[in-house]
């Protein structure tokens, strides 16, 4: 091809300058012709792009085809049900729920009921009528120690910090809170005016980072905590152990792009990198978690304090449940992010390989806080791909007491998935800072498909509920899904979860599946020990 473009060279110009001498204007030509010679010479000789080396100026057209390969994909090949990480059916279902117009579906399922992972609903012969349902259901949080519990939507604005969303998104996010009265997580990034301004109930996320409640040297500031943490609309406050997305993985803000406006609300330095460590420094092992909870409960005034987390280790998990047992202090409820999460960027292998997926994570969570019967004081928030009723009724199914969604939030906002979170270039103004993007999204317009999209997913899930026989979101249990495992099996949640007895973490002999984590696992430390583990004899467990 290179021999090609110097031959085709030698031979256009040749002929364009014949055809000048005979017909002068045709000079004009070599203006047309002229860059793209300058172009394939310069391809030639450039050490970077192999292709485009080999290939002068059409080797330029992979790096085309590599730009409009999703946008192809998406609108012309994907079907309705298999687009990652949401496929069009979900996708428009928000979409129809944001804009309030129909969103029924005509002649039947897409779906191969027969295909492995799908799952239903066990309906009842004695449904209830859903006019006869609270479509608007609620969720005490807060336990024993909390002075101002909050009475919470089952469905709320999963953590997404002002950064990663653009200042019209998290205005709009807001606003439709306000309107249908739920819950808005701030994420780590802090605080800022905008999620404060249009009056929505606030669920204050603190991070690695402490970002609004932080000295110079990254620390936790707590009278900057205290003079947050009192504001009306702050009603709950998560400490952020872990995301689904990336867990274990900190992240740092290049010092270009600390702004004014973003130095001021994370409290952070102008010209300097901002670090958000994969560890907290307020507390390094389970009791000093504790202590740590019971201090943001008392300098918030007594608001619920809990934390969020995507499970690793279990013995983890269980060290934090012995730190509540032995201090006798405990959160007012716990979040439990899955490894499908989404994110604005995070390493391919992070998203891909590090977490466990909600599913399993949730049925463990709950299963540990009742084996060590504290749930009765915990509530258990799910997120993680929420975006439709089905998906708050498999949750509740679980164990979880409420749900969080944020990507559903987005494509109510006007998302497309075009996959752009991380370059700055959101084509619909939600996941970027360019001011020229941001001013597609119309507050006013957004923060009402936000409120509908809410208030009709919730509906749908009561729904489904009544369909069941039951009246509220607590009356589910994991009897109540069927899952298909293969062609000719199908499970119950019940028989894939299986429960565990009350009180039974509190006292040997552990159900079986729990003993070999109870046994590595220490509320002096979040690091399991498996110094001291043995064969376990399988014949004293207990049969659970």
């Amino acid at each position: 091809m290179r021999k090609l473009f110097i031959i085709s060279f030698f031979i256009i110009f040749s002929m364009l300058a014949t055809w000048t001498v005979i017909w002068p204007p045709a000079a004009w030509s070599f203006l047309f012709v002229g860059p793209f010679y300058l172009i394939g010479f310069y391809d030639m000789v450039q050490p970077k792009h192999s292709i485009v080396r080999n290939y002068p100026v059409f080797g330029h057209l992979r790096y085309l085809m590599e730009e409009l390969r999703p946008k192809i994909y998406q609108y012309f090949i994907e079907s309705d049900t298999n687009g990652t990480p949401f496929n069009r059916q979900n996708r428009s279902v928000v979409y129809q729920r944001a804009k309030k117009v129909d969103d029924t579906r005509p002649f039947g399922t897409e779906l191969d009921v027969y295909d492995n992972g799908y799952e239903w609903l066990n309906h009842s012969i004695a449904a209830i009528d859903h006019h006869q349902l609270n479509m608007d259901p609620r969720v005490k949080v807060g336990g024993p120690a909390c002075t101002q519990p909050y009475m919470a939507s089952v469905f709320n604005i999963s953590a997404m910090s002002f950064g990663s969303l653009s200042m019209n998104a998290i205005l709009a996010l807001n606003g439709g809170a306000k309107l249908d009265n739920f819950a808005h997580n701030t994420g780590e990034g802090g605080l800022s005016d905008y999620h404060l301004q249009p009056g929505g109930d606030i669920i204050w996320q603190i991070g690695t980072g402490y970002f609004s409640c932080r000295h110079k040297d990254g620390t936790i500031n707590y009278d900057a905590f205290a003079e947050r943490a009192v504001l009306p609309q702050v009603k709950m406050i998560e400490i952020k152990l872990s995301q689904g997305a990336k867990p274990g993985h900190g992240g740092i803000l290049p010092a270009a792009k600390v702004t004014p406006e973003i130095a001021r609300i994370r409290l952070v330095e102008m010209g300097e990198d901002v670090i958000s460590p994969p560890y907290h420094t307020a507390f390094t092992n389970p009791l000093e978690l504790m202590t740590f909870i019971q201090k943001l409960r008392h300098l918030s005034g007594g608001k619920p304090i809990g934390f969020k987390l995507c499970v690793g280790h279990k013995s983890e998990f269980l060290a934090i449940c012995k730190a509540m047992v032995k201090t006798g202090i405990s959160p007012d409820f716990i979040t439990v992010d899955g490894g499908e999460g989404g994110t604005g960027a995070a390493p391919l292998e992070f998203s891909n390989s590090v977490g466990m997926p909600l599913r399993e994570a949730l049925a463990f969570v709950y299963d540990a806080l009742t084996g060590f019967d504290l749930k009765k004081n915990i509530k258990l928030i799910a997120s993680g791909k929420v975006a439709t009723g089905f998906d708050l009724v498999k949750n509740f199914a679980l164990g979880a007491d409420m749900c969080n969604s944020a990507r559903g939030m987005m494509f109510a906002l006007g998302c497309i998935q075009a996959l752009e979170c991380n370059n700055n270039t959101c084509p619909t103004g939600v996941a970027t800072q360019d001011k020229s993007l941001m001013k597609g999204l119309v507050v006013e317009d957004k923060k009402v498909r936000v409120a509908n999209f809410h208030r009709l997913t919730v509906s749908s899930a009561i729904q489904m509920i009544g369909a069941a026989g039951l009246t509220k979101p607590c009356d589910l249990h994991r009897m109540y899904i069927y899952r298909r495992i293969n062609h000719s099996q199908i499970l119950t949640y019940g028989e894939l979860f299986p429960y565990i007895p009350k009180g039974s973490l509190l006292n040997t002999p552990y159900p079986a599946s729990f003993e070999f984590d109870m046994a590595i696992s220490s509320e002096n430390t979040f690091v399991p020990d498996y110094s001291g583990v043995t064969n376990i004899d399988y014949s004293n467990v207990s049969s659970y």
